[in-house]
């Protein structure tokens, strides 16, 4: 395999050559956008992309390191400038709404240090059609289907061993064979019954090995799951609870324009007080490879948000500050949760599940689990996890039983 191509094109390149049905694609390697150099890619959009929109999918080097999703694909327009954009966003995401996620990785797995900017893009032409991501565990494939985006009616992911085309199962014991190596293949199945083979990936060296009970613990309602070869688990836990922050916040501002015994805190008080929270996430994140999220409240604390956030108008300096702050802990939350592996809240929040969260490789051994209850309980369970006395740092343990029903304790 040439080592100066990332694994992504190489093994497109690998499969076209053996005549498979590939899309036409092209690689473009960093050096090309550092020297504006697009002559190829201008010939190969006139030859190839007739329509407005194309597939740009990150191809770094390093990439083959990390699993699969961490660098984001995206449709762009069929031009030079479009597929500058779609770099620059992947560049960006990998910076910001990827970065924990990367460290996790390093931290955890040993994944490489990584230089960004030598980010290549593969440009393929947009194919409407179902997602579907294949791959053989025991010896058994299955098939991971995604959303149709030309479908009005959406399903969610799901798994299964009988494909929707038959052809499926030998395909893609073909393309394993030609590569030599157990690998996950990424389809795109048209709505005129062309399947495209968008991706493989080298899996060979991922381990899909299968893994007390204390009398503290809570029944709760149900699980969402895609996987359901495992009914138990134990994660370290942390627990959101955003109404008593910004209560907190907001006794803060309170103390800070009427007075209180003591210090009168400052605006870089408050300012700390929202970096320490984040701070506790980030830390959280990079001591444990997997853990569980107790939703308290998450999405729950809309007014109180509203009110820290405005706290301050009479002072329009010390309150854009505060907003900025506190829009950037939403953001920073919203990070946190997606490294999550399961989440324990009420019914009215899911996880949005793409195909690689859903069923990629890595989630064999660890499938998104949402265990809930149901919303019109919220109050009563927040107060009976209180009692009980759960807290960040603690150990849990979830049991399913037959008929669904999830039970949480602390170990």
């Amino acid at each position: 395999m040439d080592s100066t191509i990332p694994e992504k094109a190489n093994l497109l390149e690998r499969l076209k050559a053996r005549g498979f049905n590939v899309p036409p694609f092209i690689y473009l390697p960093p050096e090309d956008f550092r020297q504006e150099r697009f002559q190829e890619l201008e010939q190969f959009l006139k030859t190839h992309c007739d329509g407005y929109k194309v597939i740009a999918r990150s191809a770094h080097l390093e990439e083959r390191s990390f699993k699969s999703g961490t660098f984001d694909s995206f449709g762009t327009y069929a031009d030079v400038g479009g597929i500058k954009y779609a770099r620059n966003k992947m560049i960006r995401m990998a910076k910001t709404t990827k970065l924990l996620s990367i460290q996790r990785q390093q931290h955890f797995n040993g994944a490489p240090e990584i230089e960004l900017e030598d980010m290549g893009v593969i440009v393929m032409p947009f194919i409407e059609g179902t997602g579907i991501m294949a791959k053989a565990l025991d010896r058994t494939w299955e098939f991971g289907y995604c959303r149709d985006r030309s479908r009005k009616i959406q399903r969610g992911p799901y798994i299964t061993q009988i494909p929707h085309d038959r052809r499926l199962v030998g395909l893609s014991t073909d393309i394993q064979d030609a590569l030599g190596f157990q690998c996950e293949i990424e389809y795109i199945a048209s709505p005129r019954g062309e399947i495209w083979i968008v991706q493989a990936k080298d899996i060979s060296h991922i381990e899909t090995l299968e893994q007390k009970e204390s009398e503290r613990s809570i029944r709760l309602d149900g699980v969402r799951r895609i996987r359901r070869r495992r009914n138990y688990r134990e994660r370290a836990l942390f627990v959101i609870d955003n109404k008593s922050f910004y209560i907190k916040l907001i006794g803060q501002c309170e103390d800070m324009l009427l007075g209180c015994p003591g210090p009168r805190p400052q605006i870089g008080d408050i300012i700390a007080t929202v970096e320490a929270y984040q701070a506790e996430f980030l830390d959280f994140a990079l001591k444990h490879q997997r853990y569980a999220v107790l939703g308290l409240s998450i999405q729950d604390a809309e007014d109180l948000y509203q009110i820290a956030s405005h706290y301050l108008d009479e002072t329009p300096e010390l309150q854009a500050r505060l907003s900025q702050a506190l829009h950037d802990n939403l953001y920073q939350i919203d990070i946190f949760l997606a490294e999550a592996d399961t989440m324990i809240a009420k019914d009215k929040l899911r996880i949005n599940l793409g195909s690689h969260d859903a069923y990629g490789i890595d989630t064999v051994r660890n499938p998104l689990w949402s265990v809930y209850w149901h919303v019109d309980k919220h109050e009563e369970m927040v107060r009976e996890f209180r009692r009980l006395g759960f807290v960040s740092g603690d150990t849990v343990g979830i049991e399913i039983d037959g008929d669904e029903k999830p039970t949480l304790f602390r170990l």
